[in-house]
């Protein structure tokens, strides 16, 4: 057992002289800190700041309603020496050396207030007194602080480029920034511009108090006018004023409003029907050549109706192609918007009536599209009319004994007749060197194709020419070339007369041209 006793023996002893250490230490701290805290209660009038490093540990109540103005941001510090350094500049570098020195005090820079700083036992006591003067530290310091704040709003006011007001109950100006003020001496009364309270330039009335009002001064001896958008704001028993300028945002609306104006009288004097729809597929703009085209009453348009509903309107007033169903009608107008949107919706509309009218959409931004209706009756009418006449002329020519083809100036068959397709059984070709070779396959040799070439090639003299071939069955055929307008070439085939046992009546073309114009329309 003793050899047990002995081992546990040094522990034990080790364990006693810590806790005697312990002991020791508390009761020291218990020492210490009754006497600070003493020391601090003594001057409980006094403004006294006790610091751990950065962090304030104490302080009486005098200092505590002094930090309570010192800025929210940073640790205890640096809140404490940004409130301090407009009276004692650099408190930072001078702090420094404290823990060196012990003790230090100096003044602030208007000699009013003192600051004194103390090192004791790792804590930096710091204390404000007033030099002087009867009133207390915290009071030159709060001053101070309202001073400070007061300088800086009266900078930011003053800097601050647009005008800014304060305007009692009965509404004269209580103050104001450097902005109005200048505003005042050129814009208002110059006799009144050094007075106060100054001119009010800005006639808002009272109760108006809008997110936004617009209005305009004129500076004295000048015609143009300045606008200002002004943002009111209770205050008190009065209100706070803002104006921003707003000239270059007149400007751009007025110009605004006169490129519309002339978009709505060009649009106004167009005979094209226009309705653009919105990206809610609503009627925005439309032109009176619509309610001339649609018939549609003004009051329906007005109204702003949807796409569906506008071209319901067409569809019972009969001024757009009547759908088989209702169902095939909906699947049309989504198709249609669906068209218009990739912009390649394009169609003519054939009315009951015996109009037609040429419909477009055209994709615009933001989504919207845009409706163009044309009547083109006339230019249907004017078509049909040419194709019954070209088919007239065809058939006229078709009706005559001669086998007849025009080519154009650059070699292309551009018109023939029946007997001529009979004659060379429709395999002559398109151009004039198929033509040629078909020819010269079906006939005789002869020296007379090469004058014809020469002929429709343009390589003679463009005049009327004729010649002699024959086929191969015997039979002799005259052949003209007569030059028309344009470069174009009418070669005709028809029988040699006293050639064949019957000779059919021969076409004499007095006036080619007009034959060939009147068969091409």
């Amino acid at each position: 057992m003793m050899p047990t006793l002995l081992t546990f023996a040094p522990l034990a002893a080790a364990v006693l002289i810590a806790v005697v250490v312990l002991l020791a230490l508390a009761l020291l701290q218990s020492r210490d800190r009754p006497r600070l805290r003493d020391a601090a209660q003594a001057e409980e009038g006094a403004v006294t700041f006790l610091f751990d490093d950065r962090k304030l540990v104490d302080a009486t109540g005098a200092a505590r309603e002094l930090f309570a103005a010192a800025p929210p941001d940073g640790d205890d510090w640096s809140r404490l020496s940004t409130l301090l350094d407009p009276r004692f500049p650099g408190i930072d570098g001078w702090v420094a050396d404290l823990a060196q020195l012990g003790k230090m005090e100096r003044r602030s820079h208007d000699g009013a207030s003192t600051l004194s700083a103390r090192w004791q036992d790792g804590l930096a006591r710091f204390t404000l007194s007033a030099a002087g003067s009867d009133a207390g530290p915290q009071d030159h310091f709060a001053h101070a602080a309202l001073t400070q704040e007061l300088e800086i709003l009266r900078s930011a006011t003053d800097d601050t480029p647009f005008p800014m007001w304060q305007e009692t109950g009965d509404g004269s100006i209580s103050w104001c920034n450097r902005a109005y003020l200048d505003l005042v001496s050129t814009a208002g009364d110059p006799e009144m511009a050094d007075g106060w309270p100054p001119v009010r330039l800005f006639d808002i009335a009272p109760g108006a108090d809008s997110p936004s009002l617009r209005m305009a001064v004129t500076p004295a001896g000048d015609a143009t006018r300045r606008w200002f958008d002004i943002e009111t704001r209770p205050c008190g028993d009065g209100r706070l004023c803002v104006a921003q300028p707003a000239d270059a945002l007149v400007a751009a609306e007025a110009t605004l409003e006169e490129f519309v104006n002339t978009l709505t009288k060009t649009f106004a004097s167009l005979p094209i029907g226009l309705a653009v729809f919105n990206r809610a597929r609503e009627l925005t703009t439309f032109n009176p050549a619509l309610m001339e085209l649609t018939t549609l009453p003004a009051e329906v348009l007005v109204a702003r109706p949807t796409l569906s509903s506008f071209l319901d309107h067409l569809r019972e007033r009969r001024m757009m192609p009547e759908p088989k169903d209702y169902k095939s009608w909906r699947q049309q107008v989504s198709d249609l918007v669906t068209a218009a949107r990739n912009g390649t919706y394009a169609e003519h509309w054939t009315l009951e009536g015996g109009q037609t009218y040429r419909v477009t959409g055209q994709p615009h931004p933001d989504g919207a599209v845009a409706f163009l209706f044309e009547d083109i009756s006339d230019e249907i009418g004017l078509a049909r009319r040419h194709r019954a006449e070209i088919e007239t002329a065809q058939a006229t020519l078709d009706t005559l004994p001669g086998a007849m083809a025009v080519f154009s100036a650059a070699g292309v068959l551009t018109l023939s007749n029946r007997p001529y397709d009979d004659l060379w059984r429709g395999d002559a070709g398109a151009s004039v060197r198929d033509a040629l070779d078909t020819w010269r396959a079906a006939t005789q040799p002869s020296a007379a194709w090469d004058d014809i070439r020469a002929a429709l090639d343009h390589a003679t003299p463009r005049e009327p020419q004729s010649t002699r071939v024959t086929l191969m069955d015997g039979r002799a055929l005259t052949c003209r070339t007569v030059p028309l307008p344009q470069g174009a070439t009418l070669v005709e085939f028809r029988p040699t007369p006293g050639e064949a046992a019957e000779d059919p009546p021969v076409l004499t073309l007095a006036d080619p041209a007009r034959l060939v114009a009147d068969a091409q329309g």
